[in-house]
Parts: C-alpha cells; sequence; structure tokens
C-alpha cells in the first residue's frame, strides 16, 4: 500500500516537474522575441548583447519576463494551478521595488534564497577572492562598453550644461580659495600684528588643509558617491571661510583657514570624476577642459575683488577696540559667495550613475540615466523619444569583512568605529591604486602633477615678491634725506613720506600726522606733543623723548629701537596693528598684476579645449609643461617691472594647457571605484609640491634669480617628458 501511494507520488511529482520545464522553455522563447522587438524599435541599437544569453540557457533562475522569476522550488508546486494572471509568480516572490516607477529588472545572474536552478555554476561562497576580483574585472570591462552607448544614446545637451554651470560654481571655489590666501596675507598679518616669525603660515597652513582634503575627500567620493561628499566638502569650506572673516585671533583664523582649505581640497577630484562620468567618448576630452576655465575665473573673481575692496579701508568698522572688522574680512566674505552657491545648486542635481552602477544601485542609475536623456531630448524638441536602455550590467560586488559593533554599544563608539571603518575603506582603495595595471600609471601622474604644481605655485609666489622688491627698491630709491634739522614751535598737520630725518631737533612742536616710510636717526624731542599720530612703516632710531606728551598714538615700544624716553608719558595709545593704505600704489597694482596673469589663461584655456581631442591630452600635456619651463629662461632678462608682468602672463597661457590636459587624463586613467581616490592623491601631491614651492621660492626673493629660474625649468621639462610616457586615453571608455 505505502510503495503504491509513494509511486502515485513520485508519478504526479515527476509530471508537475515536465509542465513546470515546459513553462519555462515557453517564457524563454517570449522573452527572446520580446528582446528581439525591442531591439529593432530602438535602431538597432542593441543593450542586451551584454548579457550572457548561454546563461540563460543554463540557469533557471533568469527573468523569463521584465518582472518574473522562475525557479525549481519543490516548496512552490501549487503554483500549478495559479491563472494566467499570476503565471511565473511564486507566493514567496514580492513585487520588484522599482516596478511601480517603470524601472526595468536587471539580470545580476543572483538567485533568491532558498532557490536552486539545474546547471548553476559554483556558488561565490566557493570561489577564491581572485576568482570574483576576475570576474568583476570583466563585468567592468562590459559596462563600459554598455556605458558608453547609453551616454551616446542619451545625448549631450541640457543636463551636460546643467551640471557643467553647477560643478563650475564648485571649481571656482577652488580657484578663489588659492588666491584668497595671497591676498589677504599681508593686510590680515598686518591687522592680527603678526611678528615676522609667524608670517608666512597662513599660506602653507591652507595648502596643507587642501592637500589632506583631497586625499580624503576624493577617496571617500568612491565610498559614498561624488554628489554627497561634494556637498559636504563644499559646505565645510563656505561654513569656515564665512566664520574667517570674524575672528579677531590669528591662530583661531589660521584653523578656520586650515579647516576651511581642507574642505575646498575635496572639490578638483570630485568636479572632474563627477562630469567625467555624465559625457560621451567624443565630447569628454572638451568639455572637461571648459570647465577648467572655471578656476581661471575664480581666480579672475577674486583679483577683482581684492581690487575693488581691500584697499579701501573706509568700508571697515570697530565695535570698541577689541573688534575690528577691516575691509579684508569684507573681502573674504564676498570670496565665500560662489562656494555657498555651488552648494544650493548642487542639491538639486542627481548622482553619478556610473557610481550607483559600480556599488550595484542598477534601479537609480537607470532613473538618473533616464532623467539625462527625457532632459536632452525634451530641449532637442523631441519629448517623444523613448529611453530603449531595459538592462544594464552590473558589477560582482565584492563583500567585505567588517568586523560587527554591538547594538547595545555606546553612540560615541559606534560613530567612531564608523568613521574608523570609513577611513580603513580609503585606504583600502588608495592601496589598489598601486596594483597592477594602474600601479605605474599612478606613479607617473604623481610626478607630473607634483612637478608642474612645483613650478607653478613657485613662480606664483615668486612672480609678485620679485615685483615688490622691484618696487621697493624704486621706491627706495626716491628717499627724501634732511640732515642736522632744527625746528622749533611748530604744528605738523600733514603727511610724511618716504624720508630719512638725521640729527635733526624739534623744539615745542605739535604733532597731529601721519607718518608714512618715515625714519627718524639720532634725533631729539624736546616738550613735544604727539596727538592722533599713525605711522606706518615708520622707526625712531637711537632717538631722545624729553618732556614729551603722546595721545591716541599707535608709537609703542617696537617703533622705539635704543630710544631713550625721559619724564614723557602716554595716554591711550591705539591697540593693534593701524591699518592705513590710502592711496598705496603698490597694494593697487600687486592686485592688478594678479588680475593681468590670471586673465592671460584665457587664450589657452580656448585652445586647450578646441585642440583637445584633435591633438591628444599626451602631446598637449607634454609640449605645454615643456614650453613653460623653456619660458622661464627669459625671466632672467626681466629688469623691470613691465617685463616680469609680460613674462607672468605669458608663462600663466602656457602652462595652463598642462593644467587641463592632466585633469582630463587623470579622470580618464583611474577605474570608477577607485577614480575620486587616484584623483585625490595626485592632487594632494599638486598641495603637497605648492607648500615646498612656497617655502623654496619665496625664501630667495632678493637673493638671486639663478636658483628659481634653473629650478622651475628642470622640473617643469621633466615632468613634461615623464607625462608623454602616460598612455594615450582618447579612444578609452570609462572602466
Amino acid at each position: 500500500m505505502d510503495e503504491t501511494q509513494n509511486g502515485r507520488t513520485s508519478l504526479a511529482k515527476g509530471a508537475k516537474d515536465i509542465a513546470k520545464e515546459a513553462k519555462r522553455q515557453t517564457a524563454k522563447n517570449v522573452s527572446k522575441a520580446v528582446d528581439r522587438a525591442s531591439d529593432e524599435y530602438s535602431t538597432h541599437r542593441s543593450y542586451n548583447r551584454f548579457q550572457n544569453e548561454d546563461e540563460e540557457d543554463d540557469n533557471y533562475n533568469t527573468y523569463g519576463q521584465q518582472d518574473g522569476h522562475y525557479a525549481d522550488n519543490a516548496g512552490n508546486d501549487e503554483d500549478e494551478a495559479s491563472s494566467d494572471a499570476t503565471e511565473g509568480h511564486d507566493d514567496e516572490d514580492e513585487i520588484y521595488e522599482g516596478e511601480y516607477q517603470g524601472v526595468p529588472a536587471h539580470s545580476d545572474g543572483k538567485h533568491r534564497d532558498g532557490q536552486v536552478a539545474l546547471g548553476q555554476p559554483v556558488s561565490d561562497s566557493l570561489k577564491s577572492r581572485k576568482e570574483l576580483e576576475n570576474e568583476r574585472q570583466a563585468d567592468e570591462e562590459e559596462l563600459a562598453q554598455q556605458y558608453e552607448l547609453i551616454m551616446q544614446e542619451c545625448g549631450h545637451g541640457r543636463f551636460q550644461w546643467q551640471l557643467f554651470f553647477v560643478l563650475g560654481l564648485a571649481l571656482m571655489s577652488d580657484g578663489v580659495e588659492v588666491f584668497v590666501v595671497g591676498f589677504v596675507l599681508p593686510s590680515a598679518e598686518t591687522d592680527m600684528c603678526v611678528p615676522n616669525s609667524g608670517a608666512g603660515w597662513l599660506g602653507s597652513i591652507v595648502y596643507l588643509g587642501m592637500m589632506f582634503g583631497a586625499f580624503f575627500w576624493g577617496g571617500l567620493s568612491d565610498k559614498l558617491g561624488r554628489k554627497q561628499c561634494l556637498l559636504i566638502s563644499m559646505s565645510v569650506n563656505g561654513f569656515f571661510a564665512f566664520l574667517s572673516s570674524f575672528v579677531q585671533g590669528y591662530s583661531m583664523f589660521l584653523v578656520c583657514r586650515m579647516v576651511s582649505g581642507f574642505g575646498i581640497g575635496g572639490a578638483v577630484p570630485i568636479v572632474f570624476s563627477y562630469f567625467a562620468e555624465v559625457l560621451a567618448r567624443e565630447k569628454r576630452g572638451e568639455h572637461l577642459s571648459w570647465l577648467c576655465m572655471f578656476w581661471m575665473i575664480g581666480g579672475i573673481y577674486a583679483s577683482a575683488m581684492a581690487w575693488a575692496i581691500i584697499p579701501h579701508y573706509g568700508w571697515s568698522f570697530s565695535m570698541g577696540s577689541a573688534y575690528q572688522f577691516h575691509s579684508w574680512r569684507v573681502f573674504v566674505v564676498v570670496c565665500a559667495l560662489p562656494c555657498v552657491s555651488a552648494v544650493v545648486a548642487l542639491t538639486f542635481m542627481p548622482e553619478s550613475p556610473r557610481f550607483f552602477l559600480e556599488v550595484g544601485k542598477h534601479d537609480e542609475a537607470w532613473m538618473v540615466l533616464k532623467h539625462i536623456h527625457d532632459t536632452n531630448m525634451r530641449a532637442r524638441g523631441e519629448p517623444e523619444r523613448v529611453f530603449t536602455v531595459n538592462r544594464i550590467k552590473i558589477p560582482k560586488q565584492l563583500d567585505e569583512l567588517v568586523e560587527m559593533q554591538n547594538e547595545s554599544a555606546n553612540p560615541v563608539l559606534k560613530v567612531l568605529f564608523k568613521i574608523k571603518t570609513e577611513l580603513r575603506g580609503i585606504w583600502l582603495t588608495f592601496m589598489k591604486c598601486f596594483n597592477y595595471p594602474v600601479r605605474d600609471n599612478t606613479i607617473k601622474l604623481a610626478v607630473v602633477w607634483f612637478t608642474l604644481s612645483f613650478g607653478y605655485y613657485g613662480l606664483s609666489v615668486w612672480f609678485p615678491d620679485v615685483i615688490k622688491h622691484l618696487q621697493a627698491d624704486e621706491y627706495a630709491s626716491r628717499v627724501k634725506l634732511h640732515n642736522s634739522e632744527h625746528i622749533e614751535d611748530f604744528t605738523f598737520n600733514f603727511t610724511l613720506e618716504n624720508q630719512i630725518h638725521r640729527n635733526g631737533a624739534f623744539f615745542l612742536g605739535i604733532f597731529s600726522m601721519k607718518f608714512k616710510a618715515v625714519t627718524f636717526i639720532d634725533s631729539s624731542f624736546i616738550n613735544c606733543y604727539f596727538e592722533d599720530v599713525s605711522s606706518v612703516g615708520s622707526f625712531f632710531k637711537n632717538c631722545t623723548f624729553v618732556d614729551s606728551f603722546f595721545y591716541n598714538t599707535d608709537i609703542d615700544d617696537a617703533k622705539l629701537t635704543n630710544s631713550r624716553v625721559i619724564n614723557s608719558s602716554f595716554h591711550h595709545n591705539k591697540t593693534g596693528c593701524q591699518m592705513t593704505f590710502d592711496d598705496d600704489y603698490s597694494a593697487y597694482w600687486v592686485y592688478f598684476v594678479n588680475f593681468l596673469g590670471t586673465l592671460a589663461v584665457l587664450p589657452g584655456n580656448i585652445v586647450s579645449a578646441l585642440l583637445m581631442d584633435k591633438i591628444g591630452r599626451l602631446s598637449m600635456l607634454g609640449g605645454s609643461m615643456v614650453l613653460s619651463g623653456i619660458s622661464c629662461f627669459f625671466l632672467w632678462f626681466g629688469t623691470s617691472e613691465s617685463m616680469m608682468i609680460f613674462m607672468l602672463c605669458l608663462y600663466n597661457g602656457l602652462s595652463i594647457s598642462a593644467w587641463n590636459s592632466l585633469d582630463v587624463v587623470t579622470a580618464e586613467l583611474y577605474p570608477t571605484d577607485r577614480r575620486g581616490t587616484g584623483f585625490g592623491f595626485c592632487n594632494a601631491m599638486c598641495k603637497l609640491a605648492a607648500v615646498l614651492g612656497n617655502l623654496i621660492f619665496g625664501s630667495l626673493v632678493g637673493i638671486t634669480k639663478a636658483i628659481p629660474i634653473l629650478m622651475a625649468s628642470t622640473v617643469l621639462v621633466g615632468g613634461g617628458l615623464v607625462g608623454l610616457r602616460l598612455p594615450d586615453t582618447r579612444a578609452n571608455v570609462l572602466m
């Protein structure tokens, strides 16, 4: 009896298995027919060719229809009685989460828990790590080819131009940050009474912040996404840049500018990675070069604002003697506006679809790509054009072993653990940049970034300082000398400038005036009255003050060098360092020189954008660096201000093509999973070179011209030759 019952059960089960197999074959044939029709409708552009049809033949767990899974699961035998409306769905199946939004399902070769298919390949758990990485590499190569076709279908139009201007604001903020350092440095150090030992720290510490920020934010963008990291980094920059304009102490000002630099450090690596991932191959080189123009626009904006704001010290206000808000602080606030604008505009842009695909978020990537396609088609006047992509390749996702924290752990410990995990992930991704086959490219790129930045930022510091040195020499040549004066009972109510008084004697004199670059040597002041005196760059050396009275002046011990004060008193001395740059020719001139130097970049930007895809990235990179290195030799003949300004403009115009080419090559050489990290590392090397260039070139001003000229020429030509050894990326798709 039991044997008969068992036989009937086996016979019924076998019949059910035959029926299910027939259903599977029918559904597969229908799916293939639908795919062929869809391919013909999409003007013969087939994205399904990236799907392995042999895998469909061997794999029972495939999408027979857009949303249906078919599995040989004995636990679902009762499905044979289901109606046609539910055919192909098991009772345990959940509705595909993107179904309501029209997002097509993707075939990733994965199976639901509990499903078993005939001919199923070896489980991932039984494969070695190297085998899984090889499979992921193959998937990425297929995705790169498919993604290029998808971007061609999406076209280049309104969406790319919208993102172009939004990311341009972020890149403009980086340019502003670089120029702000040089423009506020003299004013900030004077306003905050910074001693000579602390002078120069501002420029170095900002570049150090940018160096660490480039590495951190670039690496984090490969983990959390381009948009999210760019939003956070720009917000950090904007907040601390704004805060730095209000702090009074130099130490706090340094901290705020360092953190501000840390935030803006993520702009360059993320902006170029982000924009490159929404451009088709034939548009990438040209439009990434156009994007570089915003860095120049940031420099022009900073120069113009400094020229218009800083010298106008009548714009300042004070709250007692403890709080001073001079015009250079207004300039700092104005320079934070591009960053704030970028943060606001960026909130309305989507995440990079290429990043979504890299981390396995198929639905999000498909919807962003459809948004790009529909936006561009509507702008073209073709809103009826249908986005024909129905399946996108997803690279195999490799699980990482992460130590789990106790659910009841302290929240602070959880946050620290999260930070530790992200930092470890950034470091592991960074180490992958030194794995084959990108290791050699990483080393070469780091050398090129370092040499180009060392020459550029070193000369950028050296040029203005040399011009100042020439101005100082010319100013000193016009100094007026007064010897053995004898003045009695005279009121000084005017300005003395650029004078030296030796062995003078002043009796019953009244001084209510401004001294500008005036030096008194071996002079005597007897029964003199000093009121409301400002002494900018003025000193009293080996002087004697007898029975004199000082009221509301800025004359203090720092300006009385080896001087004697006998029976004299000081009342209500001005606190802080007095800033009076009214009619200061040199201040206006330095801002104007920087403005001209930045404006000279415009022709080079246009040429590089138009020729980037025609003559190639490497030819432009190497040629530009070699030519800019050769142009440095002509600095030997710069004996006047006009000649130095001309050489500055020539150098900037020649070197900008190298910067543009380097940005494009770096974005195209790295795979998507480490593009931000690799770019961030290269940009960190750039900022490290900027720090060294500032220190080395700045120490040589007024000492010798030979060493800076030879050093800059050597590193630029050497870096250009290394750049020519990089692989040509003009025909590459984004891996």
